[in-house]
């Protein structure tokens, strides 16, 4: 009986011990959002804030899942999502590409890099009546815009990445006798992947910040035209309600190109926390 009292806090520890971590990690990581959600929730209620111009969050959460069940929220989702896709892939099947054969190829660099420089510097949505003018004001001219400001920092963080990778890698494969081709795909590319992966995930971010503006424009469909109609009929639940679908759509978005990125450098060691 002794022995039996003595083993079993032993066999008991190490399942109490992960789970405490896990709380702890939950608590230290998502503290300040809960505090913020709180704090919207009570700060209307109190009046320290209007809640003609900020609801309390329970109530744009109640008009939110209102506007789940009669399909409004669900169809501006799938038409934002359906234009930040599509032009992130198309920027992903030119960006990289291109930049990895800038990156490879100086002299390819040196006669692109003067006109890479005068677009890059050009903002997006300055051009967006360009696009609008040339493609209409339809979903061409949209998905234009999203590719074109998706496309620099893809294209831009695949060259850096190229550029980066270290030259004791490239000389000792090519004292193992290498051919070019095999030297850029075995060690180039999968160096230059992790930066690659960067320029994704900004470009992810983009696309979003520059379709909602864009659809505030000149659209009658999309979370951007469901926040700025929803503010001018001054119907503000709604309109925090597109706000916080963008936030759960952005963070979805990075949290699957870390999962890709992960995935695609399988072989790093994992970060030291």
């Amino acid at each position: 009986m002794a022995n039996a009292e003595l083993i079993a806090p032993v066999t008991a520890r190490p399942l109490s011990i992960p789970l405490l971590a896990l709380v702890r990690r939950a608590l230290s990581r998502w503290a300040l959002v809960a505090a913020f959600f709180a704090v919207w929730e009570v700060a209307p209620r109190t009046g320290l804030v209007d809640r003609t111009f900020l609801p309390p969050l329970s109530e744009v959460l109640v008009d939110g899942w209102r506007l789940i069940g009669n399909g409004q929220l669900l169809a501006h989702v799938e038409a934002s999502l359906s234009r930040a896709l599509s032009g992130l892939l198309v920027a992903i099947v030119i960006g990289i590409p291109l930049g990895l054969a800038i990156g490879w190829y100086a002299r390819l660099a040196e006669v692109v890099t003067p006109l890479l420089e005068l677009f890059r510097n050009t903002a997006p949505l300055a051009l967006l009546p360009v696009f609008i003018l040339l493609l209409g004001i339809g979903e061409a001219s949209k998905a234009a815009l999203v590719v074109y400001s998706c496309l620099w920092p893809i294209l831009l963080n695949t060259i850096s990445g190229v550029h980066g990778v270290d030259p004791l890698l490239i000389k000792a494969a090519r004292g193992m006798g290498l051919s070019p081709v095999r030297l850029f795909f075995k060690v180039i590319l999968p160096a230059a992947v992790p930066t690659i992966f960067v320029g994704v995930r900004l470009a992810g971010a983009f696309s979003l910040v520059v379709l909602i503006a864009a659809e505030m424009i000149g659209a009658k469909s999309g979370l951007g035209y469901l926040i700025i109609y929803s503010q001018y009929n001054f119907q503000l639940q709604d309109m925090y309600v597109g706000i916080l679908t963008i936030t759960a759509i952005g963070l979805t978005f990075n949290r699957g190109l870390l999962a890709l990125e992960r995935h695609f450098t399988s072989w790093k060691p994992p970060a030291v926390r």
